[in-house]
């Protein structure tokens, strides 16, 4: 089996490992990087373009509500495999994260907005490391800033109904019993930390993580592969293709610690959300 062969078998449409050098004479490993992560389908290299990421996400969306659908359509008093799973998902965002964070007063409300984010994360993040797609969607930025803003939006709106308008709800943002010399300061901090800071940290944490254990199992996997098929089986080198091997085997422990990472920001993806709804309904900062 060929290196671009094995590439395009267990990582389809990264950039392959190898690529020729410059006087045409041998070949060299070509790092992963960023353009990895693009693979437009339709538009070529425009901002513009369908990607795969794209088509993914979609997909994705698809086979929740139909698994959603199908495993709730006949409920049943003990439950099956399918139906103890979903209900399994359902009571841990229910009780875990909406109860527990929001509080028993408000959280019914926020749970239909709470489990579909949970969902959707979870599932788009566990694609990282299913065969044959081995994607992890929320390593475009794009995707975890139109989350961002769906909660920014929704935390904000409930402040302000909370509150009872725009100049009760951002005063609401200064705690009580503040000396008056520190208020000027402390009201730039929290309004940084309402408008700016939350949703940039929120988006750039969950897209971060995506991408750098995505960006680091390409790594191992390409740069195994390069080293045990060109320093190895075309040079005979030993003990690079020793270390071509490691490197596989690192990758599957790797992957292993990918998979924990995607259901930790699946988890604290929500549950942040779930705490600045909190403090949206919440009477006091």
């Amino acid at each position: 089996m060929s290196p671009n062969v094995l590439s395009a078998h267990f990582l389809p449409a990264v950039t392959p490992a190898v690529a020729v050098t410059a006087d045409g004479e041998g070949t060299s490993f070509e790092a992963p990087s960023t353009g990895d992560f693009f693979w437009p389908l339709i538009g070529g290299d425009s901002n513009y373009a369908f990607t795969r990421p794209s088509l993914v996400l979609i997909l994705s969306v698809v086979a929740i509500g139909w698994f959603f659908i199908a495993a709730t359509r006949r409920l049943t008093v003990v439950p099956g495999k399918t139906q103890f799973l979903v209900e399994g998902v359902y009571g841990f965002v229910r009780n875990t994260i909406g109860r527990d964070v929001i509080g028993e007063k408000d959280f019914r409300r926020f749970l239909p907005l709470l489990f579909t984010i949970f969902s959707m994360v979870l599932v788009n993040n566990l694609l990282g490391i299913v065969p044959f797609v081995q994607f992890p969607t929320m390593s475009r930025i794009a995707f975890p800033i139109v989350l961002t803003l769906v909660v920014y939006v929704v935390y904000h709106a409930v402040g302000l109904k909370t509150k009872g308008g725009v100049v009760p709800y951002i005063k609401s943002m200064l705690p009580p019993g503040l000396p008056g010399w520190v208020k000027p300061l402390m009201f730039v901090l929290e309004l940084a930390t309402y408008f700016l800071i939350r949703p940039v940290t929120l988006a750039l944490r969950l897209f971060g993580n995506m991408f750098a254990g995505h960006l680091l199992l390409l790594v191992f996997v390409l740069g195994g592969e390069y080293l045990f098929f060109e320093s190895f089986l075309k040079e005979g080198n030993l003990f690079l293709g020793f270390s071509g091997i490691l490197s596989f085997l690192f990758s599957i422990v790797m992957t292993f610690f990918e998979l924990l990472v995607e259901f930790l920001q699946a988890f604290v993806f929500t549950i942040l959300t779930a705490l600045y709804l909190a403090d949206a309904v919440s009477e006091e900062h």
